[in-house]
């Protein structure tokens, strides 16, 4: 284990893998920490019951002014997250952001995400912030979708999420792509108020609920 300055390591690489494939989306996966001007593009999702899930994307600049925001939907139970994230970015037509921040990757009842294709398609590093430690998804994949091995495949595909530890001293768990676990953390601490939720993701999940019609026989599973 390594430990450092405002994070947790379990791993020996700093560096997260970063697609060799190029597009005409492909820009530089740098961030630069010391423009006050830098902008992630948060996204985070809510359902209650539905067959489809509300997704909002909300854009913050580092002084944590909201300067955007796109709404997409997901099948709960589907498998069309990546599409409904990739649908957000592209409706916000925005060439200022800097990163994209997730609210994890299984969303909407193990809808799973390619956060390698988001990387590729939109040039961006992608950051997915969990919060709680878990063995993983595989078994409740199984159990829920037996015989779904694309579902299986795409889950293992994502690889073991990276628990750091913040400055506010809360432990998130990463995954992402096209940034090292450094810069990724950074990202974290920035936009991160207080507790262990950055402020992106977190009032993207409040407006993905407020947006959301009220169903009185369902809440939030999100």
């Amino acid at each position: 284990m390594n430990k450092s300055r405002g994070m947790l390591v379990h791993h020996t690489a700093d560096t997260f893998n970063t697609p060799h494939t190029e597009n005409r989306h492909q820009r530089s996966p740098m961030l630069h920490f010391e423009k006050k001007g830098i902008r992630i593009l948060g996204i985070a999702e809510s359902y209650r019951g539905r067959e489809q899930s509300l997704i909002c994307g909300i854009v913050m600049r580092r002084d944590r002014i909201i300067d955007g925001c796109a709404f997409s939907r997901a099948t709960v139970g589907g498998m069309d997250a990546t599409d409904a994230v990739l649908a957000i970015w592209s409706s916000l037509a925005r060439d200022d952001i800097q990163a994209i921040m997730l609210g994890g990757t299984v969303i909407s009842w193990f809808n799973v995400m390619n956060i390698s294709r988001v990387h590729e398609h939109t040039g961006l590093p992608v950051i997915s912030v969990t919060y709680e430690d878990s063995p993983g998804l595989e078994d409740d994949i199984r159990y829920h979708f037996p015989g779904d091995t694309e579902r299986l495949a795409a889950y293992i595909a994502l690889g073991k999420r990276k628990p750091c530890e913040l400055e506010t001293g809360e432990t998130v768990y990463l995954r992402a792509e096209g940034i090292t676990l450094t810069d990724a953390v950074r990202a974290c601490n920035i936009f991160t108020a207080q507790g262990k939720i950055p402020e992106p993701v977190r009032v993207a999940r409040i407006v993905a609920r407020g947006h959301l019609p009220d169903h009185p026989e369902a809440k939030d599973r999100d």
